[in-house]
């Protein structure tokens, strides 16, 4: 095994075998455990894309407010789940799909367009010219603006949907998508959020998409995996423990080199990790 690479598995607690029934089990009693800590809580918020990440967090995450209301007796309880759709959403029956088979307690849509488009006009008035790409991420942090303001509303907490094999790449928008309460399937690699998907009984078409940001407006419906120069099944691997070939270990951690800003929190004059990257 490569030294950085056994760093990493370290850093990022990935298994290199799961069972999916015990890995389901370990996801919800993670959530219970937190609103039982926080008593003030009632909710817990998570937008919901269509794509495998969030459907697999979605459904752990009714799945264990429905256990807190029968433990509990207290209906107060509520798993919000929320559409945030920039203007029209080429795969809307993909999230559709999604919101059937989590069958969350409330469901809403907050239109993102309005907000996002009006910070960009305000940029512009400034003198700014905003890429693509950074167009992309005022997307991402407005869906977490309004995540977050629903949780305000409701005594709530914000879900993320990170995984080790988004961690390890740094393919989440800092401060955006990659905000967040609780992670409650940070441990996981694409494979095995797909064997969770799947002990849970959820429709194949939902894990097996083609997984992708869809942040750019250059670039629609890029997959993940062409933007990173490397394929989940190489960094799944990786992760697991497996030797691969050089070319795509490297891309691997030449990514986790570079994104390890976005794996920490705010950066204090007691930090150092920057000056060794």
């Amino acid at each position: 095994m490569r030294p950085l690479q056994k760093e990493i598995i370290a850093a990022l607690r990935v298994k290199p075998e799961i069972d999916p029934k015990e890995e389901i089990r370990i996801s919800i009693d993670f959530m219970k455990d937190y609103l039982a800590a926080h008593p003030f809580l009632k909710a817990f918020v998570l937008g919901i894309s269509g794509g495998q990440d969030s459907t697999l967090t979605g459904r752990l995450a009714q799945l264990a407010i429905q256990e807190m209301r029968d433990e509990t007796g207290d209906d107060s309880y509520q798993f919000i789940a929320v559409r945030l759709p920039y203007g029209i959403q080429f795969d809307e029956h993909d999230a559709q799909a999604a919101l059937a088979f989590i069958s969350p307690d409330q469901k809403l849509v907050v239109n993102i367009k309005e907000m996002a488009d009006a910070a960009l006009d305000a940029l512009e008035e400034a003198g700014l010219t905003i890429t693509d790409f950074n167009k992309g991420n005022i997307k991402a942090r407005q869906r977490m603006i309004v995540q977050f303001a629903i949780a305000g509303d409701s005594s709530g907490a914000v879900l993320g949907t990170d995984h080790a094999a988004e961690s390890v790449t740094g393919f989440f928008t800092k401060f955006g998508d990659g905000a967040a309460d609780l992670l409650p399937i940070w441990r996981l690699n694409k494979r095995q959020g797909r064997q969770l998907l799947k002990e849970l009984g959820a429709p194949a078409e939902l894990y097996e998409k083609v997984p992708t940001a869809d942040l750019e407006e250059n670039r629609p419906a890029l997959p993940d995996e062409v933007a990173l120069g490397v394929t989940y099944e190489m960094i799944d691997a990786y992760l697991e423990g497996k030797e691969i070939p050089d070319k795509d270990a490297e891309v691997i951690e030449g990514w986790y080199t570079k994104t390890e800003h976005k794996r920490h929190l705010p950066i204090t004059v007691y930090d150092s990790f920057w000056k060794e990257a």
